[in-house]
């Protein structure tokens, strides 16, 4: 018994060991860039780090205030995930910190929560620490490989709608009515709220909302090259600060935000509340998962994209796992997700960031800009207007919906036009994480419908030995004989179709043997497996048997660890060299149906049909 279970587990090891080594996750792959590095390679990265870290530090305060928590998470939150996800990450250009649908889906969770501050900043750094432990667990298990199925029109769906929900959420700031409009986590209730308290508006913050925009339009029109979204919140700083000495009421109407010093700069730890930390974990669970598929999801597009440009091999699995470490070190930090920033790493690239290197110089740029801020009295952000901040956001999120891509995904499909559709109404009307997996079981589910109908055909033998359809019209050769082609996925999906569609060729009283073939038949899991088991039982009950030809490796592995196999030779004298599977054989892909049919006369008794295959090797037969 020791003896067994000794090989038993170095079976297992053995398994683990050849699991792991198909795709192995590295440590430290950072390494591989530091081979060789020049310092004509370094200006390149400086180069870049000053560039992202000037739309760094700006956009880490717009999408804190998405959010809705302190500016000061943002930023740090742009500086420790720039630091420690190129450690991990295998692409040499994408930048991570805070983005606009990670940070929107915190504040559509705890508004629909409708939690206090206190208690939203209490929770938050176990938030992002059980999101980088899902993102660590799913880069172990290569969960990236699979955000490949996922359709673009959820994406589509998802961030239009996210893109309208930012917008909307900033109105309240853009018309100095944020201390008077109900705090609502859906476009309708936002809209309401602002239609409620709009007897409350005031001119100054939109007026200086306004110009914002008006002034970020024309410097990204006519000077792209410059960082305009940091120029222009300075300028609105400057202007704001101008008026609030000229003209009357302008300083209480646009307020600006809360300036924080060096005592903020503390460790943060996730805490239980009064319900015990299992509750917090199951309450969080939901909206965790969510926030870490939308980040590795953001991410793995990104790092696929500049991959495409730049001729490196993406390894998304790594990069799920920097995601994950980066989110992990946010969470003691600056308790914010982090995910792979589109603008910031296409910045990176644009700029021509040789390695992972300018990440972490600009890392340090912003560290470096928040303990300057915390230094400095008073300090900077204390002058930045939160309508321009808004007037910004709403610019940025703008820019996030696609027309053409909206069009493309409405006209290509039925089945993508619904997908858009539910997704962009429920990200709408309902927490946004909801949304996330709404769309993306529809979409699944879509595609199991399409690949779960495997392909059943009835197959004769020719007078020249050639195996070809079955005319439906003509009466089957030989009566008591069906061959049956199987072609596409068995998985579970496809399971119980399969075994409904062999079931209608048993109605044929005449039928007393159908022959499978299995060598296009692929994907065979625990439930498709049973599934033939039990047809083979159903089967053998009617006095009838069941043969499987062109069976590959794969297909007999499966059926012999489930036992299935046992259950098809049932009544074969094994001893004798009699079987009821023949394997496929590459050299002649008809030869294992031949021997199906002459095993098929052997159980009906008669030799009565001359059996020949023909074979031509310049021609790819089923």
């Amino acid at each position: 018994m020791k003896g067994k279970g000794g090989r038993k587990f170095r079976s297992t090891s053995r398994q683990i060991k050849e699991w792991w080594s198909e795709n192995p996750l590295r440590l430290f792959p950072l390494r591989d860039s530091l081979k060789g590095y020049s310092l004509e390679t370094a200006k390149f990265d400086f180069r870049a780090a000053v560039n992202v870290a000037l739309l760094a530090i700006p956009q880490g305060m717009a999408y804190a205030a998405i959010a809705e928590l302190p500016i000061l998470y943002g930023i740090i939150c742009s500086a420790v995930a720039a630091i420690i996800a190129p450690l991990f990450a295998s692409s040499r250009q994408t930048i991570l910190g805070p983005t606009n649908a990670t940070s929107l889906m915190v504040f559509s969770f705890f508004a629909a929560q409708g939690l206090a501050m206190s208690e939203k900043l209490a929770l938050m750094p176990l938030l992002v620490l059980m999101v980088g432990v899902i993102c660590l667990i799913g880069a172990l298990f290569k969960a990236a490989d699979l955000l490949q199925y996922i359709s673009q029109s959820v994406l589509v769906g998802y961030i239009t709608g996210a893109a309208l929900l930012i917008m909307m959420n900033q109105g309240k700031h853009l018309f100095g009515v944020a201390e008077v409009v109900e705090p609502a986590s859906n476009f309708f209730g936002m809209f309401g709220g602002l239609v409620n308290s709009s007897s409350t508006f005031l001119w100054q913050p939109a007026l200086l909302g306004g110009a914002t925009l008006l002034v970020y339009f024309l410097l990204s029109r006519f000077l792209p090259a410059l960082p305009n979204f940091a120029l222009t919140l300075a300028l609105m700083a400057v202007a704001s600060f101008l008026a609030s000495k000229s003209i009357s009421g302008w300083a209480e109407a646009v307020p600006n935000f809360s300036s924080f010093s060096l005592s903020d700069l503390h460790p943060k730890f996730p805490t239980a509340s009064e319900k015990g930390i299992f509750h917090d974990i199951s309450s969080l669970l939901g909206v965790a998962l969510a926030i870490a598929f939308l980040a590795s999801l953001e991410n793995t597009v990104m790092s696929k994209s500049i991959a495409s440009r730049t001729g490196q091999r993406a390894e998304i699995n790594q990069d799920m796992m920097s995601v994950g470490m980066a989110n992990v070190a946010s969470a003691f930090t600056a308790a914010m997700p982090a995910s792979g920033s589109l603008t910031r790493s296409a910045l990176n690239y644009e700029s021509e960031a040789k390695t992972g290197i300018s990440s972490l110089i600009c890392g340090f740029f912003c560290l470096i800009a928040v303990f300057a801020f915390a230094f400095m009295s008073p300090n900077p952000v204390s002058f930045i207007p939160k309508t321009a901040l808004a007037a910004l956001v709403v610019a940025v999120a703008a820019s996030l919906v696609k027309w053409k891509n909206i069009r493309i995904c409405l006209h290509s499909t039925p089945d993508d036009a619904a997908v858009l559709t539910i997704t962009f109404v429920t990200a709408l009307i309902a927490p946004l994480y909801v949304a996330i997996f709404l769309g993306v079981s529809l979409s699944i589910f879509l595609f199991l419908r399409k690949v779960s109908r495997p392909h059943l055909v009835e197959y004769e033998m020719s007078d020249q030995g050639e195996l070809r359809e079955l005319d439906q019209k003509k009466v089957r050769p030989i009566p008591a004989i069906s061959i049956v082609h199987v072609e596409g996925a068995l998985f579970f999906g496809a399971s119980e179709l399969f075994r409904t569609q062999v079931q209608r060729l048993v109605v044929d009283p005449n039928l007393k043997v159908i022959i499978l073939r299995l060598k296009n038949a692929y994907h065979l899991d625990a439930t498709s497996v049973m599934a033939m088991r039990d047809l083979i039982k159903f089967v053998r009950s009617q006095d009838r048997h069941i043969i499987i030809s062109g069976a590959t490796r794969d297909v007999y592995k499966v059926l012999k660890k489930s036992g299935v196999l046992n259950t098809l030779q049932r009544g074969c004298r094994r001893e004798e060299g009699e079987t009821n599977l023949f394997f496929y054989a590459p050299s002649n892909p008809n030869i294992s149906t031949r021997d199906a049919l002459l095993r098929a006369q052997e159980l009906l008794g008669t030799k009565k049909a001359d059996v020949k295959i023909f074979y031509d090797p310049s021609h790819d037969k089923k």
